[in-house]
């Protein structure tokens, strides 16, 4: 495999997914297949439909410039987002509409989706919901010392995606995110397989440092428990998992991408 270990970008990314995911919360509720009960103060998804993947693609116009006509960006600074799931994109864009998600370059979208309607959001996210994600390649460099001597990188953040480590309470990633990193849409737990390690990394380090301007952190927190004990190692090597995993049915998708230069 292609080695490709990734460091951190920590100013340029522009955060519209995360490796993580947040759960429905008052301020602002994620949207469901059936109108939200309850109303938030500024991004109102109460009174909505289900999202409308061809509105939603009219829409997506501006989003593609970064992320790619599919979602899948070609730049590694600007995150995958398709196969990503309606509700989870819904939330994200209201997040960062009435500024609870702001770090990073994520100002930069701001003007973008200020105007959006909970509908437009909902919309928007239907339609990156019915792109299938693309994938990198993992780094099987073989790590010369430390507590993962003679291990392939990207090995050591295979252990902790599916066997977590139960010595420091941590869970293993697949049992939220699934054993392909395909998410759960329930929930709201974001679709990760194929994201970018620079990406990835740059967000376990936010929550690794408690940095969030949520209003609601229930679940940042339980994110930033997870994350605390991890090494800057670790980070990297689950990064660059998380970079080559995909679906089986995909592979010959991957393997193309891993041949270009």
């Amino acid at each position: 495999m292609r080695h490709a270990r990734v460091l951190a970008v920590t100013a340029l990314v522009v955060p519209v997914i995360a490796a993580v995911a947040f759960a429905q919360s008052s301020v602002i509720p994620v949207p469901d297949n059936a109108p939200v009960q309850t109303a938030p103060l500024e991004v109102d998804f109460s009174k909505t439909r289900p999202g409308d993947a061809k509105a939603g693609e009219a829409k997506s116009a501006t989003c593609t410039a970064c992320h790619g006509a599919d979602g899948n960006s070609s730049v590694e600074i600007y995150p995958r987002i398709a196969g990503q799931s309606e509700r989870y994109i819904a939330k994200e864009l209201a997040l960062i509409a009435n500024g609870q998600r702001n770090e990073g370059a994520v100002a930069a979208m701001m003007p973008f989706v200020q105007d959006l309607t909970p509908q437009d959001m909902r919309d928007l996210g239907a339609y990156f919901a019915t792109q299938k994600a693309g994938a990198g390649v993992a780094d099987d460099a073989v790590v010369a010392d430390g507590p993962y001597a003679g291990m392939k990188f990207y090995e050591v953040g295979q252990k902790l995606y599916r066997g977590g480590d139960a010595s420091r309470d941590i869970p293993a990633c697949m049992a939220c995110h699934g054993p392909a990193g395909a998410g759960n849409p329930g929930p709201a737990y974001p679709h990760i397989g194929g994201q970018y390690a620079g990406y990835v990394a740059q967000r376990l380090q936010r929550y690794q440092a408690g940095q969030t301007s949520e209003t609601d952190t229930a679940q940042f927190k339980i994110m930033e428990q997870i994350s605390k004990t991890l090494t800057e190692q670790e980070i990297q090597a689950l990064a660059s998992y998380v970079q080559g995993l995909h679906d089986r049915a995909n592979d010959a998708k991957v393997v193309a991408a891993a041949a270009q230069p």
